[in-house]
């Protein structure tokens, strides 16, 4: 579901409530943005939704939104100095501060807490002092993000930019709504629900599919287009940044008003009634959808009750349920990773109809946010009319799937045909994708946590054991005790036990994977225009694409034709603008080899100064040929020299086809100082003697069809 931003940009939006020196922007203030206030306001009202995914372009506000909920949310009472935030009615008798006495609470403001991208896994669940633990024989326990964020809000910015171990622990705790620490025979465990928020830019990278999934609405934000609208954003920004405190006097009364009916619509909440009607529209919905498991239906149904209660109302709607459906099930229809979220409502509709409702708004309450107009979040908006806008998204596809006849006229553009290479050729559908053999980058790494090369990682096997470097965060006993025992005569020990000292502590070295930067030099030249060949071009690119997805790479496209090169994607997270690029990607004129590969060392040369520890892969996708440029084939080995010296690992895909090759490619792999791959070798399915072959540094690999078979015989 989309909704238009217009409210003060997320980088200048105010602190978490924690040490704010000025009044937060009310919540009230925002101007438009209805879809994006009304989820967060179900939120509120119904915790058990599962919290709030906000998409959008950067600048959209999505931070100062979501902030200024935080200051809207009831007080909370919790038992006096615990640090787990007990509700002293509900005593939890597993809370590490317990066991509680029974007795009278205090009441404090509900607490936003912020999730930093760069947050480790102890600094989010928690983490054991080690130190006393074996010195002492103490328990002890220093509470994290999640325990602080105990029934108040959980804001996550740039979501998408976190660890994947961060993001499993974050979003088990938000499902089950307790955490587990188990760590060297230490067990702890504590409640955690919160209200979860994250925010994330598309085009910096999507989340998987499994993940989207666990948040109960997502909405899509983009920048107002309407002129007066963006006016009075800038007028209120301003009046802000003058006076907080005199702006947000101005809005205390609708604030106030808003506080008010969240907390009546979350005591209305228990009477609300989910008919028969309603829920078999809610399954069917979910059916005719295709959402996978029952995660969906369940939020559907806890969504549209949270609306029939913020409406006032003690029955679900039909267009509870239609509104309810907009929230929650866009983000669980992607298949692939370059599926983009949306509903068919037309679709939507029907369904509705066909099982009991009229699916247009006109049944029971045309308005589920009440004659008020109330759903819009206050702040002196007109009243909502409670349909959504129709959507524009188109149909979701994969970048070159088929929209028409393949076009299977002569190749033109040719350099064997042409001398030029003729002029600019029109863009090539790209084939069919499919499921790429795996390419690593040789020895171990210490780079972001992901699925391609080995590396030192805080997650994974142990492997080894050395002298912690700082805070001590994973014991490696065995190896603690060995450094410990030789010097226990020494330090005075005769009788049973063990004395540890800081010096005798080991932590574990862990070995796991790790995401790479995978750079794409793409031939785009007259030798590549023919259609059909480049079409198969774009579709293993394509293919490669898809992989780095899963593997948690970034990426960056180069291509090179006529007489240079040009970065058509810088290094980044968002595989799908990749593809988008790749996809419009232009051929014809000469080739310019050595342009290509200079272009990547100098795009790999800028990354390793902002990202050192995130180590390249080449992919050069080309049949060999160099013909641009003065001495073109002396320049490009000279280039592949380069390259190889620097210690960039590379693979060099062979585009060349026809009964007649040349070997080019496999002379370039040569230079680069790694394997060489055709077409066909690139599918996962083929059998090869590629496998992990980029392992094996030094070592160049020209692999035909007939030592295939050879190998597979």
């Amino acid at each position: 579901m989309t909704t238009t931003a217009n409210t003060t940009t997320a980088t200048t939006a105010t602190t978490a409530t924690t040490g704010a020196a000025a009044a937060a922007y009310p919540f009230t203030a925002v101007v438009g943005m209805d879809d994006l206030r009304l989820a967060l306001l179900l939120n509120a009202v119904s915790p058990a939704v599962g919290g709030v995914l906000v998409r959008g372009e950067k600048g959209t506000a999505k931070s100062t939104a979501v902030r200024a909920l935080a200051a809207l949310m009831p007080p909370v009472e919790t038992v006096p100095g615990c640090r787990f935030s007990c509700d002293p009615r509900r005593l939890d008798p597993a809370c590490p501060d317990g066991p509680h006495e029974a007795g009278p609470g205090e009441s404090r403001p509900a607490r936003m807490v912020e999730l930093p991208v760069g947050a480790s896994e102890d600094r989010l669940v928690g983490s054991l002092d080690i130190e006393r633990a074996l010195a002492e024989g103490v328990k002890a326990f220093e509470p994290g993000l999640l325990a602080q964020a105990h029934r108040g809000v959980l804001y996550v910015d740039e979501v998408n930019l976190l660890q994947d171990f961060l993001i499993d622990s974050l979003l088990d705790a938000a499902a089950m709504g307790v955490v587990h620490i188990e760590r060297e025979g230490v067990s702890v465990r504590h409640s955690s629900r919160f209200l979860l928020v994250g925010t994330m830019n598309p085009e910096e990278g999507e989340l998987r599919p499994q993940l989207l999934d666990r948040f109960g609405l997502t909405v899509e934000v983009a920048a107002s287009r309407e002129t007066g609208e963006r006016m009075e954003v800038v007028r209120r920004r301003l009046a802000y940044e003058e006076d907080p405190a005199a702006f947000a006097a101005r809005w205390a009364g609708e604030e106030s008003g808003l506080r008010e009916r969240i907390a009546a619509a979350r005591a209305l909440l228990p009477k609300v009634r989910l008919g028969d009607t309603a829920l078999r529209q809610i399954a069917a919905t979910c059916a005719a959808f295709e959402v996978d498991g029952m995660r969906a239906d369940i939020v559907m149904a806890r969504t549209a009750t949270a609306l029939a209660a913020w409406a006032g109302r003690t029955d679900v709607t039909a267009e509870d349920v239609r509104r309810a459906a907009l929230l929650a099930l866009p983000h669980r229809r992607r298949r692939n990773p370059f599926d983009a979220p949306g509903l068919d409502e037309e679709k939507l509709d029907e369904t509705l109809r066909q099982n009991g409702g009229t699916g247009d708004g006109t049944d029971d309450d045309p308005d589920p946010d009440g004659p008020d107009g109330g759903g819009d979040g206050g702040g002196g908006q007109p009243p909502q009319d409670g349909s959504p806008e129709p959507a524009d998204t188109p149909e979701p596809s994969l970048p070159g799937q088929s929209r028409g006849e393949e076009d299977t006229g002569p190749e033109q553009g040719d350099e064997r045909s042409g001398g030029q290479g003729g002029g600019e050729q029109a863009p090539a559908r790209a084939g069919e994708p499919f499921r790429a053999r795996s390419l690593h980058v040789p020895g171990v790494g210490e780079g972001t946590a992901g699925r391609r090369s080995r590396a030192r990682t805080a997650q994974g096997r142990t492997t080894g054991a050395r002298r912690p470097r700082g805070a001590l965060s994973r014991l490696h006993l065995a190896a603690t005790v060995r450094a410990a025992a030789p010097h226990q005569r020494a330090r005075g020990r005769s009788g049973p036990g063990l004395l540890v000292r800081r010096e005798d502590l080991r932590e574990a070295v862990r070995e796991g994977r790790e995401s790479n930067l995978v750079l794409f030099v793409v031939d785009a030249s007259g030798s590549m225009a023919a259609r059909r060949r480049m079409g198969a071009v774009k579709g293993a690119v394509l293919s490669l694409l898809l992989d780095a997805y899963q593997r948690r790479d970034k990426v960056g496209l180069v291509s090179f034709r006529g007489s240079g090169a040009e970065v058509a994607l810088p290094p980044t997270s968002s595989v799908e603008a990749a593809a988008a690029r790749l996809e419009s990607l232009p051929t014809g004129g000469r080739t310019p080899l050595a342009a290509g590969l200079l272009r990547a060392r100098d795009v790999l040369r800028t990354e390793r100064l902002r990202d050192p520890s995130r180590r390249p892969l080449l992919v050069a996708v080309t049949d060999g040929r160099a013909t641009g440029g003065p001495q073109p084939v002396v320049r490009a080995r000279q280039a592949a020299r380069l390259l190889a010296a620097d210690g960039t690992a590379s693979v060099v895909v062979d585009c060349e086809s026809g009964p007649v090759r040349l070997g080019l490619a496999g002379d370039l792999a040569a230079g680069l100082g790694g394997p060489a791959v055709t077409l066909e070798e690139l599918r996962a399915d083929a059998v090869t003697g590629l496998v992990r072959s980029l392992q094996a540094p030094g070592r160049t690999h020209r692999i035909t069809r007939e030592n295939t078979d050879r190998r597979a015989a």
